[in-house]
């Protein structure tokens, strides 16, 4: 009768295996020990002030904080009837604790406003600007333009098929404190020229 094979396991077969498990463990266990990355949450599109929102409309990052990782919203932070934006977040950008709050801490109002010619490619929704008022005199002429409004934030563009001035308009929504809607408003009766003009220098 034949006898059966014996497997013999080689000593340096074992010692290998076991130098290798060892490593990928001890590189594991490196990578861990230095990766201070925190599960943050960032905007899926562009929020402006009074938006309310949901996890839904939130997406996760993993990112590097170091000592800032205690002013951006975590996953566990959002309640379950969501939260309002009280500044704008631009999409992408992750969302600092400081922007949410209730709609009862809100200053802001909404206002439409008719503005001669075109308006500057940076003037997008939730761009900041300034709105800008010249008043027409005796004479027909108008005076020096000042600003009424200081760091306006645009909601959305409406194209207008109105006529000003022989030029046309457009009708442009923006989110402006309270505290200066009589003076824009007056300026509106008052039928002022007004002008948008982008409060901050556009990046690339």
């Amino acid at each position: 009768m034949r006898n059966r094979a014996k497997f013999a396991l080689d000593p340096r077969l074992l010692i290998g295996v076991l130098l290798v498990a060892a490593s990928v463990v001890g590189v594991v266990g490196i990578v861990s020990a230095f990766d201070e990355s925190v599960e943050v949450l960032a905007a899926r599109d562009t929020l402006s002030p009074g938006d309310r929102v949901a996890a839904d409309d939130l997406v996760i990052r993993s990112v590097r904080l170091d000592a800032a990782a205690g002013l951006y919203l975590e996953p566990d932070d959002v309640p379950e009837a969501g939260f309002v934006v009280t500044r704008s977040i631009a999409e992408g950008e992750l969302v600092p604790a400081s922007a949410i709050g209730s709609v009862d801490g809100l200053r802001l109002t909404s206002l439409v406003l008719e503005v001669g010619g075109a308006l500057a490619a940076s003037v997008q929704p939730a761009a900041v600007v300034d709105v800008w008022s010249s008043r027409e005199g005796e004479s027909g002429q108008f005076g020096p333009p000042a600003v009424i409004v200081s760091g306006a934030i645009v909601v959305r563009l409406v194209a207008s098929e109105g006529i000003v001035s022989g030029g046309e308009t457009t009708a442009i929504e923006v989110l402006v404190p309270k505290s200066r809607v009589a003076r824009v408003l007056e300026a509106v009766a008052n039928e002022d020229v007004l002008s948008i003009v982008p409060a901050t220098v556009p990046g690339r």
